[in-house]
């Protein structure tokens, strides 16, 4: 259903009811603006409800996607309906982590109920000492390990979207699924 075609929607403000006295009686007049109610019923209960429209949390379903548009969200339509509502209202939150590990790990979180740990490859370091020694050679790869959070199964072929849609165009990215976190020394507990 749209809100174009609700049936029996009634308008607040029926226009018969605002024609001047002469015409209060006159029965085309008042079929003619009982068609008008019925066409303008839809339009005058969204402008009613406008603020609900542009909270993800309340809006239709069907105006979702073009709210996620306006914020950048690459919400996957086959989602739930509460996954799709969570991505566009953090996505402001998560552009502001794009690029980053925290960014990654946030947005396999909200979108495939994963943990995750990120190794870059990217070669970037820094240090507080002057004149410390230079890192290693960057590998050129982004090795992201992840869990399912309670324990089910991972959808991998989503958690590689989002990596391959995330990750540097400078970096290679290789996903690894682990039954469970690792521990400090990168093997599992």
């Amino acid at each position: 259903m749209t809100r174009a075609a609700v049936p029996g929607l009634a308008s607040r403000w029926p226009i018969g009811g605002l024609l001047p006295a002469l015409y209060a009686d006159d029965d085309l007049a008042q079929r003619f603006t009982a068609g008008l109610d019925t066409v303008l019923a839809p339009v005058l209960s969204v402008l009613d409800n406008l603020p609900a429209y542009f909270d993800p949390s309340l809006t239709p379903a069907d105006f979702l996607p073009w709210l996620g548009s306006w914020v950048g969200a690459d919400a996957d339509p086959a989602w739930p309906d509460e996954l799709r509502r969570a991505v566009v209202a953090r996505a402001v939150e998560l552009h502001r982590w794009r690029g980053t590990r925290r960014g990654l790990a946030e947005h396999l979180r909200l979108s495939c109920g994963v943990h995750a740990d990120i190794q870059d490859g990217g070669g970037v370091a820094w240090s507080s000492e002057p004149g410390a020694e230079l890192p290693p050679a960057p590998t050129g790869e982004l090795l992201v390990r992840v869990w399912a959070a309670a324990g089910g199964p991972v959808d991998a072929g989503r958690v590689q979207g989002v990596v391959a849609a995330s990750c540097p165009v400078h970096l290679t990215s290789r996903v690894e699924i682990l039954p469970g976190p690792p521990d400090e020394t990168g093997g599992l507990t």
